[in-house]
């Protein structure tokens, strides 16, 4: 126990800085207030609500238990009393916290590996055929292959490029499914992993075999994926690791409750979550308007390397984690 009441001693000055920030956030100064002062005021006071759920558990010092059932209501009052639109701080989150969020989430990192690593070992496999003969044809299976043969030797790219609502909403029904899955999955440890991995094998044995120059409707496939194949993928990929960040919060508590744990890794993972449903709505929006669209194939390469530049920027270049920022997310 006094492991613990060391730990919560070394952290009060931390609880001191929040409440000289308490003042400052009287609900007629909170709109003056600079979106990176909030983003910390609120970091400090998730911080506290933690301390204040290990001090409870550890029966620590009434006197202790007490001073952070006082700071953490304070806290609240002075960070919720107010329901103005603050559009500083919403684009402070957006546009800072959420990708330096995501950029150092470690669940983020071990299922992109996991997700992209597969899907590339996947279609390479399955597209060298020489090398790896009836490889994709085990992954997939010869019903699937031929559907796919079938079905994309007769995709029409006559469509003018736009109305095609109703395949919008298939492909949001779809496409989700799929993130939803991994996601549902993802909180189990393993299952999720395996569900990832699952999904990743077989959308990427299924690029490699359609890539091979004698499968018929190859080039199609290729003529409709290209624009959107970015926005699909990263979206899987991020719907997993939102499941998996859930999951590491009943598996590591760092001290906490498994129910705090939870529900503050839980609040983690909301970001991932947004993040990846943004995803999905702009892959379904372009594979259902612009994919099979009869517009030249040009102009959907030049889409999809804008939006892999996009997600680039979102995710590398604006969550490179600064050296004035005050980072307390997850690892």
């Amino acid at each position: 126990m006094s492991t613990h009441a060391d730990h919560l001693a070394e952290r009060r000055h931390q609880w001191q800085e929040l409440e000289q920030a308490l003042p400052g956030l009287a609900v007629w100064r909170l709109r003056k207030c600079h979106g990176r002062e909030l983003m910390r005021v609120s970091d400090l006071y998730r911080s506290a609500c933690a301390d204040l759920a290990m001090a409870e558990q550890y029966r620590l010092s009434p006197e202790t238990v007490a001073y952070l059932h006082d700071l953490v209501g304070r806290s609240h009052n002075a960070i919720y009393r107010s329901r103005r639109f603050q559009y500083g701080q919403w684009i402070d989150v957006l546009f800072r916290e959420a990708p330096q969020q995501i950029f150092q989430d470690r669940c983020v990192h071990l299922c992109g590996l996991l997700f992209f690593g597969l899907f590339a070992l996947a279609a390479f496999v399955s597209w060298n055929a020489a090398m790896f003969p009836g490889v994709a044809e085990r992954i997939l299976g010869a019903a699937q292959i031929e559907m796919m043969e079938t079905m994309y030797e007769k995709v029409d790219f006559s469509q003018a490029g736009g109305g095609n609502f109703e395949m919008v909403g298939f492909y949001i029904y779809h496409n989700t499914g799929i993130g939803l899955s991994c996601f549902a999955m993802g909180p189990l440890i393993v299952p999720g992993l395996w569900t990832t991995a699952y999904n990743a094998t077989t959308l990427g044995a299924t690029f490699g075999y359609m890539a091979r120059p004698e499968t018929p409707g190859g080039d199609n496939l290729l003529h409709f994926v290209t624009a959107h194949g970015a926005f699909e993928l990263t979206a899987i990929a991020l719907a997993a690791a939102a499941g998996l960040r859930i999951g590491c919060g009943w598996l590591f508590t760092s001290g906490l409750t498994r129910l705090s744990s939870l529900q503050l890794h839980t609040r983690r993972a909301v970001p991932i979550m947004a993040a990846s449903a943004v995803l999905f709505v702009l892959a379904a929006f372009t594979e259902g308007m612009l994919s099979p669209s009869g517009v030249p194939y040009l102009f959907k390469a030049m889409f999809g390397m804008f939006s892999s530049g996009l997600l680039m920027f979102y995710f590398v270049v604006l969550g490179y984690p600064r050296q004035d920022q005050h980072a307390t997310g997850p690892h």
